[in-house]
């Protein structure tokens, strides 16, 4: 388990946007928890093949069947931070202050700039959510009508 005693401030507001712009190479958790953290460590290889399924179909067009099952990892990826950065921006300052930040007894108000993340992380993560589960849906369907086409 991550260590999650902190000797320095924890800003939601940094949090939220390292979540929804770094959060598929897990900058976020780093941020938080630190170099020690596994799940952040594999947040950029999981990425990775997901980049590799969409370069892959960028290349190779899209029969290949390999990019399909790469490109929803990507996806899945990305939403997964979006919703951190949903989570992190919509967590009240006293909870957060309690869970990031128990060494400074004063809680800092952080106005609308975890709110705008969260509102971003939404906008972007339902839009490639959605992207994906279609994608998903589609190619396997094909991949269906293709084995009933071949009997």
């Amino acid at each position: 388990m991550a260590d999650t005693t902190h000797t320095h401030y924890r800003s939601k507001t940094l949090a939220t946007w390292l979540a929804l712009l770094g959060g598929t190479l897990g900058l976020h958790r780093f941020y938080l928890h630190g170099f020690g953290d596994k799940l952040g460590w594999l947040h950029a290889p999981l990425s990775g093949l997901g980049l590799v399924g969409a370069l892959r179909m960028r290349d190779l067009g899209q029969d290949d069947r390999l990019a399909w099952m790469l490109i929803p990892v990507l996806g899945l990826m990305i939403s997964q931070a979006t919703l951190c950065a949903i989570v992190y921006g919509l967590t009240p300052d006293e909870k957060w202050a309690q869970r990031h930040n128990p060494e400074h007894p004063d809680t800092v108000a952080t106005a609308w700039g975890p709110v705008l993340g969260a509102v971003a992380g939404l906008l972007v993560g339902g839009a490639v959510l959605m992207g994906t589960i279609t994608f998903t849906i589609q190619k396997a369907f094909e991949v269906q009508l293709a084995a009933e086409n071949s009997r």
